[in-house]
């Protein structure tokens, strides 16, 4: 008897720390932490990052673009090169009769012959490379592309759009996700409860049963009829348990936390007040695929531009040293050059005309995809709504049937205790009480997932 006590105080104190360090999760709080642990989410976020840094690189094209270049090298090519050497003319004046004349002599056929010679000699040069440094600055200035670079960053734009709702898309599904595993632990931990309960009312009616057994009042088959619906209950705590155990790993996983998370989950608000929306937001699908249809009709834009002229200006600063010739420096200087180009693709065999034609098909394509998806995502927000309504007009009747079990189950325990009743009835509608029980727990569940559901239909849900 003392090894059962000590046992029992174990138990009662287990169970006491048991709910200290149990974490009570609200719905909010899940919904938070599944957020920031989410991983797709964590990659969305990141496109969303890659998407604004390509929008910086094409808008920068809009400016001018410098290039710095710098060449050093060192080489022992050498060689020498000889100036042969002769007689060279010269042509001056000399005095005659106090004037200066050409120093000439006229030949017989007219032409004319100097008179004076200079003898050179013939020179050897030799020439040296040794180390050479060329470097140069340049500037390039698109005038026009053809709307290349404005195209294109319309549509770099337009993937920023994207990502952005993208983002909003991968939220939604998240929070659904954990709705549906938070409510799922809800419904598994409120039909322990509803056992428990059921199991409650069926150990003080074997307690009365048995009394009037023992006065003769009763027989040992109706204390097997409670003890048999006892043992159904007894299962029905174990499954709802094990339930509850799963969806908390579930939800733990979901969230971010250790699967083994001492967590506890709050009951449903019956009374929570729920709205229902009257009409389609923009969801992010929807967005999505309006900017996917645009961007189909850039691409034409941007297929058109590749056979459009080009125009750009460009400048250029070089400078140049090293060599030697005779022992002087060779090339110590620089030089600057301003140009235009003009570049006019001339499409002979039809190749740019085809390239057009197949990217406004794309772009036909895209409207035609995008009608289809707005049609499925209005029939969608259709069955959702429907799908609601019927969900809360399922909580209604469950909770008027649940009210009916509830005092049939106290006028029949009425008849059967003054002995108008026999105790099969009596059971009967207790079990009807524990089913109606159950199906309220499980409509509301169902009425909270049917409105979350509705509101991602509606573009509402972030």
């Amino acid at each position: 008897m003392k090894k059962l006590h000590i046992l029992l105080i174990a138990f009662v104190l287990g169970a006491f720390f048991f709910e200290l360090t149990a974490q009570t999760l609200t719905l909010d709080e899940c919904v938070n932490k599944a957020l920031e642990h989410n991983k797709s989410l964590s990659s969305a976020k990141l496109k969303l990052d890659q998407t604004r840094f390509d929008m910086k690189s094409y808008k920068a094209n809009f400016y001018p673009q410098f290039n710095l270049m710098a060449l050093d090298f060192y080489t022992t090519a050498k060689g020498d090169f000889t100036i042969e050497g002769g007689h060279l003319p010269i042509y001056n004046y000399v005095e005659e009769a106090g004037t200066f004349v050409p120093n000439v002599t006229k030949n017989a056929d007219g032409s004319y012959t100097l008179n004076q010679y200079a003898d050179f000699p013939s020179q050897t040069m030799k020439w040296k490379l040794k180390n050479m440094f060329v470097g140069s600055i340049s500037v390039m200035e698109p005038l026009y592309a053809g709307g290349k670079i404005s195209t294109a960053y319309e549509m770099s734009k337009l993937g920023v759009n994207m990502a952005t709702e993208n983002i909003r898309l991968t939220e939604s599904e998240v929070i659904v996700k954990t709705h549906e595993a938070y409510y799922q632990a809800v419904k598994a931990k409120e039909l322990g409860e509803v056992a428990r309960s059921y199991k409650t009312l069926l150990d003080e009616l074997k307690k009365n049963v048995e009394g009037a057994f023992r006065h003769g009042m009763s027989t040992r088959n109706d204390i097997m009829k409670v003890q048999v619906k006892q043992n159904e209950a007894e299962l029905s705590i174990q499954k709802a348990d094990n339930g509850y155990q799963l969806a908390k790993m579930n939800l733990c996983h979901i969230i971010g936390l250790p699967l083994n998370s001492e967590v506890e989950v709050e009951q449903a608000d019956p009374s929570a007040n729920v709205s229902i929306p009257v009409d389609m937001g923009v969801r992010p699908e929807h967005a999505i695929l309006d900017n996917k249809t645009e961007l189909a009709r850039q691409q034409v834009k941007l297929t058109k531009s590749d056979y459009l002229p080009n125009v750009a200006v460009g400048a250029t600063y070089s400078y140049a040293n090293g060599g030697e010739l005779a022992g002087k420096k060779l090339i110590n200087n620089g030089s600057a050059s301003v140009g235009v180009m003009v570049k006019m693709p001339l499409d002979l065999f039809g190749g740019g005309t085809n390239k057009v034609r197949s990217a406004k098909a794309a772009y036909q394509i895209a409207q035609m995809e995008q009608q289809d998806f707005d049609e499925q995502m209005q029939l969608e927000w259709a069955q959702c709504k429907n799908l609601f309504d019927e969900a809360q007009t399922e909580v209604r009747l469950c909770q008027t049937a649940l009210e009916q079990a509830a005092e049939n189950m106290r006028l029949s325990k009425q008849q059967y205790e003054v002995g108008f009743e026999p105790l099969s009835d009596y059971l009967e509608t207790q079990a009807s009480w524990q089913q109606c029980s159950a199906n309220l727990v499980n409509a509301r569940c169902q009425m909270q997932l049917a409105q979350v559901r509705l509101l991602k239909a509606a573009g509402k849900l972030r």
